[in-house]
């Protein structure tokens, strides 16, 4: 089935769950309107569903072909990305100052949901490059960010960022590639990075990398780390290219999902090393590319939103076709979603997938408040909130990316496990999002181990009280749509209370037996907030007297909390009473 952008739905979230509307009558955006958002979200779902998309399944059978050091992308894909490039939508949240529009960065998570939507091996490309550009906009010296951040703005010049290391993985204090001062303000860098998305390819003339290496007489682990520009071919002071930097591909992973993205194995210094500059200080490296990473792990979040709206989407429309069985109410044979089963699977893909866009969306408005609100108190304020809810954006949205794409394979029946169908690429392509960016491991460890403390665990209290007031809002309206979900939700809630509050006395006195409850802590904050982010749209579609399928929400809320946030009491004993079952079983 042909992927179709549900722009609806999305504006709908975005203002109504996320908040942009609030933000525009605050005036948080200058003289944005209303309408100029519904037209850019008109525009790229336009561009997402019938330039992007048809190229899809091209991709994934062509996939990047790698012969003397040279990746051939998919065909058509690099006319579509000068398409997309030439059109703006690289820069969309960039700064004017290097030619970007300065729109929302909520907006631009919508529009990156699309991308990835239509095709998420083409998503993921830009979405480094919009983080190396935050990151030399926020740390470069004046010099690098005059000649690199307009070409990189325009979308005419990609960008990477290289952290992975065979031996180190995840652990970046692990990292050996090495930097060697030049004695001219360069410094030559010597090593190998692996797992590098878009390392090489021939979308653009230029491939701006960012990579992280060590000096010598750098200090051991994650402090003696410093983040380096090395651009595939040296730059001209009059913005032309020049001679190609030692710097190549030696190969390309032959991967279980996204085979139209590049991913490579990266080498400096077959020949003294590749010239890079620095970006920030030396030694302060992480703290540099931990600005892409934020970046990109909302991103990747998106990725699981967008997978999983796209099996959704093809599930539903295979459902409606398929006839099979009886069922009640109908003559003859059945189309399979009138099948209770089905049914429930379907509501189980639309709600997973809705409730992690809601919590993205929230993200980005965060992101949007901690750069743009008008006192130092209210931006500190929404940068706390982003921190917060960055992990979950991340983990619980790829998590429910694979889930849901599963169950698509599921709805297919046989036919799911059959490629001509293309439910089967979405839950290959679905796999890695869990994966990079900082494993979902990871992202709940960040979220127990570093977010519920801050503030003395006032951040995460305050998130609580919003979550209780919509609660309030729900039981206050008094309607006999939302069912149980009022009941359903609080105790949601207040599991999820309960179990930060043990996560944060336990902490201290005890930290394996708190992170050993991590993950599932994590889809515990994730089913209360996304159900009450649920419950937020079917309030506000019934105050707007069905504008938005008000009806619609209002049930779809009810799903969420009467048959997905009741696990939340399970979840809560697995954190405060798991630990010990995880420490006593030997492993061997």
């Amino acid at each position: 089935m042909p992927y179709r952008a549900p722009v609806e739905d999305i504006a709908f979230t975005l203002k109504h769950s996320a908040g942009l509307k609030r933000a525009l009558d605050e005036g948080l955006y200058g003289d944005l309107s209303e309408d100029v958002v519904d037209a850019v979200l008109e525009e790229a779902g336009k561009f997402a569903s019938t330039v992007i998309a048809p190229l899809n399944p091209v991709g994934d059978k062509h996939g990047t072909p790698f012969k003397n050091g040279v990746v051939t992308m998919p065909p058509g894909w690099k006319e579509a990305y000068a398409a997309w490039s030439q059109a703006g939508w690289n820069g969309l949240a960039a700064s004017e100052q290097w030619g970007g529009q300065g729109l929302p960065h909520a907006l631009n998570a919508a529009c990156i949901e699309m991308w990835n939507s239509a095709s998420m091996a083409f998503g993921i490309g830009p979405v480094l490059t919009i983080g190396a550009i935050e990151a030399l906009d926020k740390h470069g010296a004046p010099a690098l960010k005059a000649k690199y951040l307009a070409k990189l703005v325009s979308g005419g010049w990609m960008g990477t960022m290289q952290l992975t290391e065979p031996q180190a993985g995840s652990d970046v204090g692990a990292l050996r590639a090495r930097a060697e001062r030049a004695g001219d303000g360069t410094y030559r860098i010597i090593g190998s990075k692996i797992f590098i998305t878009y390392g090489e390819h021939d979308l653009t003339d230029n491939i701006i990398h960012f990579v992280l290496a060590r000096l010598p007489d750098a200090p051991a682990g994650t402090r003696g780390i410093s983040l380096f520009l090395v651009p595939k071919f040296f730059v001209n002071d009059d913005g032309s290219l020049g001679a190609r930097n030692d710097a190549r591909c030696h190969s390309i992973e032959h991967k279980l999902g996204i085979h139209g993205s590049p991913t490579c194995t990266m080498v400096y210094g077959d020949n003294g090393g590749a010239v890079g500059w620095l970006v920030g200080e030396e030694n302060r490296g992480l703290n540099c590319m931990f600005t892409m990473m934020n970046n990109a792990r909302l991103a990747v979040g998106l990725q699981g939103v967008a997978i999983a709206e796209r099996a959704t989407q093809q599930a539903f429309a295979y459902a409606q076709e398929r006839r099979q069985g009886r069922a009640t109410g109908v003559d003859g044979t059945a189309p399979i979603i009138a099948h209770p089963d089905v049914k429930r699977m379907l509501l189980t893909m639309r709600a997973l997938t809705r409730a992690a866009r809601a919590i993205c969306y929230a993200t980005g408005a965060a992101i949007d408040r901690s750069h743009r609100a008008p006192d130092d108190a209210a931006r500190k304020a929404a940068h706390e909130r982003a921190s917060l809810l960055t992990p979950v954006a991340k983990a619980f949205s790829t998590d429910i990316g694979m889930e849901v794409a599963s169950l698509g394979v599921q709805v297919h029946g046989g036919m799911g496990f059959i490629e001509e169908t293309g439910a089967a690429q979405h839950y290959r392509d679905a796999r890695i999002a869990p994966i990079y960016e900082g494993t979902n491991g990871i992202q709940a460890i960040d979220l127990v181990a570093r977010k519920l403390p801050m503030g003395g665990g006032a951040v995460v209290q305050a998130y609580l009280d919003e979550l209780r007031a919509t609660v309030a809002a729900v039981q206050a309206a008094n309607d006999p749509g939302f069912g149980a979900t009022a009941e359903r939700l609080a105790e949601a809630v207040d599991a999820l209370d309960r179990a930060t509050a043990w996560l944060l006395a336990t902490l201290g006195k005890s930290p394996d037996t708190a992170l050993a409850g991590a993950t599932p802590y994590l889809r515990l904050f994730a089913s209360a907030a996304g159900g009450c982010a649920l419950a937020e749209e079917g309030l506000a579609a019934s105050r707007l007297n069905g504008v938005g399928d008000g009806g619609g929400r209002v049930a779809l809320a009810r799903f969420f909390a009467e048959n997905i946030a009741v696990q939340a009491r399970g979840l809560e004993a697995t954190v405060t009473e798991g630990a010990e079952s995880v420490a006593a079983t030997a492993l061997g």
